[in-house]
Order: structure tokens, then sequence, then C-alpha cells
């Protein structure tokens, strides 16, 4: 019997155990809480992160990330800062990773999969993105994701691996279009919340989301991502997902910035984690050597750091100089 392994023990993480459970597959997941690990092993629940839901009898947790190193692919679902340091616990085994955060690493600037590739050099390395909830996902609702590998063959090979009839992955070859979109979209999300927040309504939400996917567009193109990915699941269709639900954790942080409350304040009271706070500023760094205009994510860093307040944020913003769409 495959064993699939999962390296994060969180809500998104325990969902895409419970997908590749109810394939008839054992499923191992890596948890770094003491607690998950003893809820998942002994009743079959992980209270801590995705509460009420019963999880399959084939998922087994543990501790210990050796353990992982015999399973035919590792799906990786830590936050996108602590992946290195995670992968770097993994044996060298050569299976497929297949990446689940979505984000960008400080201080080196590199997309998660060039991470993976710099750790695990022997294994193929593959990206899965699109807009998920982990609730959703887990409930068995309908949900279409993109999943990008180095070629078409391998694509398919981890397609078929975590496949299921509510569970439709589209393949692509696009690595860094699918990194991209993941990690942009998280910081609008931030942004729509603030229009949210601050009450401003549904035509600057709107024209929020059109100037935040030009943004995308840009700054994917100068990286040599393909725009029909940015377009597609793991582009406009997360953008669109997270930027108007609550139960995006980055949009519930952008709504309680617009509604003046601080963003330390906001951060320090999650379990989960928002990943656009941490991505904003990389990107804004990214953007800034590669000649990228990005005024939202500009506008967002701002607002993170405590620089400005929302309504500057919107006066500089509409103080844009006049021009061609």
């Amino acid at each position: 019997m495959t064993t699939v392994g999962i390296i994060g023990g969180g809500a998104w993480g325990t969902a895409l155990a419970q997908v590749a459970a109810s394939g008839e597959r054992d499923v191992l997941l890596w948890a770094h809480e003491a607690d998950v690990v003893e809820a998942i092993n002994t009743r079959h629940e992980n209270p801590l992160f995705l509460t009420g839901l019963a999880l399959s009898p084939r998922i087994r947790a543990t501790s210990d990330i050796a353990e992982l190193a015999g399973c035919a692919a590792n799906l990786i679902v830590t936050p996108a800062q602590h992946m290195r340091a995670v992968l770097s616990n993994l044996p060298q085994q050569g299976q497929p990773l297949l990446l689940c955060a979505k984000g960008i690493e400080a201080g080196s600037l590199k997309l998660l999969h060039e991470v993976a590739a710099e750790v695990h050099p022997a294994s193929p390395v593959a990206v899965l993105s699109g807009p998920t909830f982990a609730h959703e996902v887990a409930a068995g609702q309908p949900t279409a994701v993109t999943l990008a590998a180095k070629s078409e063959a391998q694509a398919q090979a981890l397609t078929a691996l975590i496949a299921r009839p509510n569970f439709r992955p589209y393949w692509s070859t696009d690595l860094v279009g699918a990194e991209i979109g993941g990690a942009v979209k998280n910081v609008l999300a931030i942004a729509c919340g603030v229009v949210e927040g601050a009450g401003l309504g549904q035509n600057a939400r709107a024209s929020l989301i059109s100037r935040g996917f030009a943004e995308m567009t840009r700054f994917g193109l100068a990286l040599g991502a393909r725009p029909e990915t940015l377009a597609g699941l793991s582009g406009l269709g997360d953008l669109v997902l997270t930027c108007s639900s609550t139960s995006s954790r980055n949009f519930s942080l952008g709504l309680g910035l617009g509604q003046g409350l601080a963003a330390s304040a906001l951060l320090s009271d999650r379990r989960t984690v928002a990943e656009g706070a941490f991505t904003a500023p990389v990107l804004r760094e990214a953007a800034a050597k590669h000649g990228v205009d990005m005024p939202v994510t500009t506008a967002v860093c701002a607002l993170l750091d405590g620089s400005v307040n929302v309504s500057q944020v919107v006066g500089t913003l509409l103080a844009r100089p006049l021009r061609a769409e």
C-alpha cells in the first residue's frame, strides 16, 4: 500500500491528509505539536487546528520527521518561512516533494520550489496551489487546484496520487506562475480586508481586486510566469476566494487593520499564520529588485509596520497620477 506523507499538522495539512486517506491510501502526518500527534492517533481528530472533523483512521501522526523518508511522496505544508529548516531535517531519499505553502523566502527572495531544490537536489519538486479553504476541502466540498511540476509526466503522476472526485488538480509545468499567484494573493487579501473593515464599499473592493491582479501579473511576467497560469486557479481563482471571505486569515487580518487595530495585536493573537503579513515586505523587496511597480503591496507594508493609517493609504493610492489602464 502506497503511503503519502504530510509534513505540517495545521488545518491545511490535516485537510490534505483527509483527502489522501479518502483514496484508500495510508497517510503519515508529521506535526510539530505533541498534542496534535496525540489527538490524531488516539481520537482521530485535530481539535487545535481543524475542529469538529472526524479524521480517517488511515491517518497516523508522528513527531519524528525521519519516519516520512519512506513515503511515496511528501506534501510540504509548513509556513513558508520555516520550509527550509523543516526540509533540512527530512532525510534525503529522493522522493517527490509537493509544496503546499504560499510565500517567498525572506532574505534570499527565492520562490519555495527553488528553496526545496537547494535542500533536496535529488527530489522532484512540484507545487500545489489554488482556491482552497481547508475546512471545505476536509469536508469533501468540490475544489479545483493547480498542480505544477517541471515536467508534465511528473505533474500527472502526482495528480494521480492525490486526485479525488471532489478534489480536482489541473496540471501545469509553470512552477513560477503557480507560486507567484499564491504568494501575491495573500498580500492582496489583506488589502481587501482593509477595504471591508474601513467600510469603503464594494466598488472599492472590486477595483482593488482588479488592480491587484494587474500587480500580480506584472510581477509574475517579470519572473517568467505564464499569463494563463496567473489567470487560472492558482492566480485569479485564489485571489477571488481570499479577497471576499472572512474564512481567509489574510482577509481577517486586513479587516482588523481597517477597523483601526494594530498589526502587532492582530498577529500575536493568531494561532494560525496569516502568510501575507510575512510575504508583504519580502514581495516589496523582490518587486524593487525586478523593477516592478506594486503600489497595493507597498500600501499593505506601510499599514503592517504602522507607519501610516488607513486614511493616509487611501489618499496616497487615489493621488497616484492618472494613466491608461
